[in-house]
Order: C-alpha cells, then sequence, then structure tokens
C-alpha cells in the first residue's frame, strides 16, 4: 500500500475516513518506499541473482529491482491479473536499454496465481521477497504458506514485512491498516510465528523494520515489522533441485486458451468449471533485455567504442600531422609520442590506467591512413573490460571496421570533409 504524508486515510490504504493533517502520522519518505529500498539494499548487499516478489501488486518493487546489475530473473506473482495487465509495459525495456545494454540477461516474468500453489519455476531462488502480503492470507492459506514458500521453493532467502499492530493507536481511528487485511499482528505474534517456521524449515532469522515511531511512542516498535531469512547451508544443491518434479502451476496464456479449445471441441455447450481457472496460474508478462552476453547486442557495443576511441585519437593527431605535413612518405611515422593525448572532453583516467595507455603501441601513419594498433585499444579501460583478448576484438569486428593487411591494427583515413571544412 502506498502512504501520503499528509493524511492517515491513505497511510492506512484509502479504506478510512480522513483525518486532519495535524493529527497524521509522517513517514519520509512514504512507509511503502521505505520497505522498496529495505529490499533493494539487501539485493545491492548479497546480489541475488534470481529474485521473486511475492503478491507484487503494482510491480513498484520490481521496478526497483530491475536496474540492479546482478539480477538475471526478477519475477513476480501476485492474485491480480487486471493489476499485473496494466503495469506490465512499465518493466519493459526502453530505447535507452538497447543504446546501453545490461552486463548480465535479465528476464522479467509476471505470473497471475496464487502464492500458495507450488510451481517448479520458482525453485532455486536466491531471493524472495512477500512484502505486506502474509496479512492478506485467510488461515488456510496461512497455514499453506510457509509449507509452499519456506519447504517447497526453499530460497536462499527470504524477506517477509507486514503491519505492526502495536503501532496501529497511533493512527487515529484505525482497527485495521487496510479492509483486506486479516489480521495483524503485533511484534511478539510476527516474532512467534516466524522463529516457528525457521526452526521447522532449517533457517535461521532476524527481526527489524521501516517506519519509525515519533518521539515519545518508541515503545511500540517500527510502523512495518521484517523478517529475514536464511536458508542454513546456503542455497539448495543441485541434487534437491533434480528431486523436484515439474509442476508448472503457471500456465502460459496460450496453454489455458488451448485448454478451452479442446474442451470446446468435445463439448460445444461445455462451460469450465469455476475451479479451473484457479488451478492454473497464468504468464500474463514477459521480457528480456539487451545485453552484452547477447551476441548481437556485444556487437553494436563493441565497433561503436573502438570507432569512438579511434575517431578520438585521429582527430587529436591531425594538429601534429599538420607540423609533420612536409615529411610525407610511405615509410610509418609515429605520431603519437610517449603519451596518451588527453582530449578536452572524454574519460578521466587513473595513474594506473594512463601507465598502461602510455606503454602500449602508439597510433601511426602511412599516407593519408592513420592506424591504431589493437593493442592500444585494449589498454583504455572501457574496452580492456569489453573484450579479453585482441583475437577476440579482432572477430568481433572484422567484417564492421577496416583492419590492416595483418589484423593488428584499425586503418581509417586520416582526413575527411569534416577536417576540411574546419581547417584541421
Amino acid at each position: 500500500m502506498e502512504e501520503n504524508n499528509l493524511q492517515c486515510s491513505s497511510v492506512v490504504d484509502g479504506n478510512f475516513e480522513e483525518v486532519p493533517r495535524e493529527t497524521a502520522i509522517q513517514f519520509k519518505p512514504p512507509l511503502y518506499r521505505q520497505r522498496y529500498q529495505f529490499v533493494k539494499n539487501l539485493v545491492d548487499q548479497h546480489e541475488p541473482k534470481k529474485v521473486a516478489d511475492l503478491g507484487c501488486g503494482d510491480t513498484s518493487l520490481l521496478r526497483l529491482l530491475k536496474v540492479n546489475p546482478c539480477i538475471e530473473l526478477l519475477v513476480g506473482v501476485d492474485i491480480n491479473e487486471d493489476k499485473l495487465r496494466w503495469r506490465g509495459d512499465s518493466l519493459a525495456p526502453f530505447l535507452g536499454d538497447f543504446l546501453k545494454p545490461r552486463d548480465l540477461n535479465l528476464t522479467i516474468t509476471l505470473y497471475h496465481g496464487s502464492v500458495v500453489e507450488r510451481d517448479s519455476r520458482l525453485l532455486g531462488f536466491d531471493l524472495i521477497t512477500c512484502i505486506e502480503l502474509i496479512e492478506h492470507l485467510d488461515s488456510g492459506d496461512l497455514a499453506r504458506f510457509p509449507e509452499v514458500v519456506f519447504g517447497y521453493l526453499s530460497p536462499s532467502m527470504i524477506v517477509i514485512s507486514t503491519p505492526n499492530s502495536e503501532f496501529n493507536p497511533l493512527f487515529p481511528s484505525v482497527t485495521l491498516r487496510d479492509s483486506d487485511h486479516k489480521f495483524e499482528w503485533t511484534r511478539m505474534e510476527f516474532q512467534t510465528w516466524a522463529l516457528y517456521v525457521a526452526n521447522r524449515y532449517d533457517y535461521s532469522v532476524e527481526f527489524t523494520g521501516v517506519g519509525e515511531p515519533p518521539a515519545g511512542a518508541e515503545n511500540v516498535g517500527y510502523c512495518t515489522q521484517i523478517g529475514i531469512f536464511r536458508k542454513n547451508g546456503g542455497k539448495a544443491t543441485e541434487s534437491c533441485l533434480s528431486e523436484q518434479h515439474d509442476q508448472h502451476v503457471y500456465k502460459a496464456r496460450q496453454g489455458l486458451t488451448m485448454l478451452r479449445r479442446l474442451v470446446l471441441n468435445f463439448h460445444p455447450q461445455a462451460v469450465l468449471l469455476p475451479c479451473l481457472p484457479k488451478m492454473l496460474r497464468l504468464q500474463v508478462f514477459t521480457t528480456s533485455y539487451p545485453s552484452l552476453q547477447q551476441e548481437r547486442f556485444f556487437k553494436l557495443v563493441l565497433v561503436n567504442e573502438v570507432s569512438q576511441q579511434v575517431e578520438s585519437l585521429r582527430v587529436s593527431h591531425l594538429p601534429r600531422r599538420k607540423e609533420q605535413a612536409g615529411e610525407r612518405g610511405d615509410k610509418p611515422k609515429d605520431i603519437g609520442g610517449s603519451k596518451a593525448p588527453v582530449p578536452c572532453f572524454g574519460p578521466v583516467f587513473t595513474e594506473v590506467e594512463k601507465a598502461k595507455i602510455e606503454n602500449s603501441p602508439t597510433p601511426f601513419c602511412v599516407g593519408d591512413k592513420f592506424f591504431v594498433p589493437l593493442q592500444r585499444l585494449l589498454a583504455y579501460p572501457k574496452l580492456n573490460r569489453l573484450c579479453a583478448n585482441e583475437e577476440m576484438m579482432r572477430s568481433v569486428i572484422a567484417d564492421s571496421i577496416p583492419l590492416s593487411s595483418d589484423g593488428s591494427a584499425v586503418v581509417a583515413d586520416l582526413r575527411n570533409y569534416f577536417d576540411e571544412q574546419f581547417e584541421f
């Protein structure tokens, strides 16, 4: 739920009457942002590759987490299909994601379904978050929740947040913070439940929270209480995961459509039982982000970076070449000097990086052709990060950028039309 700092009605999800501004509890930043930032900080610290948010709602947390470079698979599950469909497009890559691809692949998938149904595609996750979720579960689902999330899915880490009912008296006229809440626990109730679950499924747990109480009310604790569960012994082993049979409760939409078609083909007047949709989880949305692990994007980035670096070197050497205009010939001429050119605008190198560049082969000219050795290009940090060695660079750029006859250097025209216009 998204709390507004100005009125208590939105602090409790808009289900209660507004109260005067001066009597409302004010959270800065808003409480929902504090919860999401808590998870993001945890992700920054532990760098999980596979993260699932159960009860993802409007996908705000997923949108915050998708920028983390460590995450390769991000999954959201929620019972409200309309909300997932409405928000799905906000998780798709933008133009900037194609212009500057991620280092690692990222796939984002949204599923419609119940969080207390087993689905083997959520096995082996590093982190599962349940932010303001458990209080929406009825007694039956709450009883099944630990068995599914802790027992079956068994991720390395689980984060569960839930309202602290001891804080509620500070909200005017509030019994439950949301009309859909089935319960709200005190700190003792939450910790008793969490410790029992952790002990049963071989997890450790620590407690914290967000939303500090106002001065004089410190005894009530955080407004939102949080349990961080860690699997004892770390990740589930591959042998443990292989023992789990594929159980795809989350079905792709075409699976349900085909099922309907089959039923109706055999029984034209038939209507699917009401329970059928509840048995299937629908894949509402999925998208993949461009990354340097994908060959076509890696090539585009590398070719662009090489071209930019060669052009920067070419332009920086034109004034020096003009001074040597009377000494043209076929003999290769070192025009780079021992020092790396320092452009007016560009990256700032450390002393170690500068030394590496200065000690690399120097660009040179033969007639009106400008040669930049691949070893020189590999000395620049950005290109060095992209390419492990000269052979790799040569194989990727060979059909896009002119190379010398022996393939050891990039070749460019020393002067072009724009140089003539600006009288370099």
